[in-house]
């Protein structure tokens, strides 16, 4: 049994930041995409040589093959590199938002070690594709984000109780004022207490395998007998969201997340439907075709970020706003598949975009 060792490197905030990753792991990756140990060693500019050793080394270590040679075909992966590589991409897509809140730590500790002028910012969030590229986007700009996953229930909690200063959560367009997401978020916002800084709309919809080989077209088909499915925990917004589409398809809302299998990112969820331990899951686009799934829409979302209404002035509220302003930033958020940047970094009304809050609860 092999243990783990983690470790993790200080970088300049112009240097690219990599995701947590193991050599042997790049490099068995590479040599699936590209069939040979030549196109893997130009694609991750080494030697052939270098790669073929350490090709070796890693068998004679484990003491099983991890390539299969067959003359005039594409290398292919032994069943060792292929179960290698499938417990490395689960493990990764299941710990993402842990990964992304230790990275969060350790820049704010030595944000305030090699920069007494840099500002720091705790945002906590419900889990985004966009935001970690955000954080590197601001350490450029001298604004270094404290960045934890959760769920937008969660994040707006701490928002409330004063462990973070902005709370990132997203909730459907369509909503109306009697839907799940309306009661979700309706206590935990107030006019006058809070504001909302603009960020971007995404989609969510079921993820299935590249060509959608059951034919799946839609949340119905999920009470198929034997089909397996994954969603988010409860007490997430997408969980929230899946539930108000189940109910509103006249499906048996608490059966069907009964029945399904939860993961703690929509990088997960993806994940398990590659590897083919689900036939489908329900998350959001972008992590669908950076897997190289399908994708089926089903309900269009705004993604806002909240703060206390004093928190505005803060320095590190206005670096990050100006950030998010930035005509460079926003382009790149546009390139993500499934988003679109809306009035980013713009300070908006909490009744404009939440039209179903009032001040009187709805009559039951």
């Amino acid at each position: 049994m092999h243990r783990i060792s983690l470790r993790y490197a200080l970088c300049a905030p112009d240097e690219p930041v990599e995701d947590l990753h193991h050599p042997l792991m790049r490099l068995l990756e590479a040599i699936h995409r590209g069939g040979s140990i030549s196109a893997a060693a130009r694609e991750l500019k080494l030697s052939y040589r270098h790669v073929w050793g350490e090709l070796k080394r890693w068998e004679a270590e484990l003491g099983q093959p991890l390539v299969l040679w067959v003359k005039g075909q594409r290398a292919q992966l032994s069943p060792l590199g292929d179960k290698l590589l499938w417990a490395e991409r689960r493990a990764r897509a299941r710990l993402t938002p842990q990964i992304e809140a230790l990275r969060g730590e350790l820049e704010r500790a030595f944000a305030v070690v090699f920069d007494a002028q840099a500002l720091v910012l705790s945002l906590q969030a419900s889990h985004d594709e966009a935001l970690p590229r955000l954080r590197e986007r601001s350490a450029r700009a001298g604004l270094h984000l404290d960045l934890q996953f959760s769920g937008s229930i969660d994040a707006l909690e701490a928002l409330n109780e004063g462990r973070c200063l902005v709370a990132g959560f997203h909730l459907r367009l369509d909503a109306d004022r009697r839907s799940a997401t309306a009661r979700t978020y309706r206590p935990r916002l107030r006019p006058g207490r809070h504001k909302l800084i603009g960020f971007a709309q995404r989609h969510q919809g079921l993820i299935v395998a590249r060509g959608n080989p059951l034919g799946l077209h839609g949340l119905a088909d999920l009470i198929r007998p034997g089909l397996r499915f994954v969603i988010r925990p409860a007490g997430t917004g997408s969980r929230v969201l899946f539930e108000e589409l189940c109910a509103q398809a006249g499906l048996a809302v608490h059966r069907l997340s009964s029945a399904a299998r939860t993961e703690p990112s929509h990088a997960a969820v993806a994940e398990a439907v590659a590897s083919g331990q689900a036939d489908a899951g329900f998350g959001i686009e972008t992590v669908a075709r950076l897997r190289g799934l399908d994708f089926l829409p089903l309900a269009q979302e705004r993604y806002v970020l909240a703060v206390l209404a004093p928190s505005l002035e803060q320095p590190a509220v206005q670096r990050l706003m100006q950030v998010l302003r930035d005509p460079s930033w926003q382009a790149e958020l546009a390139a993500l598949p499934g988003y679109t940047p809306e009035r980013c970094g713009e300070v908006l009304s909490l009744r404009a975009v939440l039209p179903w809050w009032s001040y009187r609860q709805p009559r039951a």
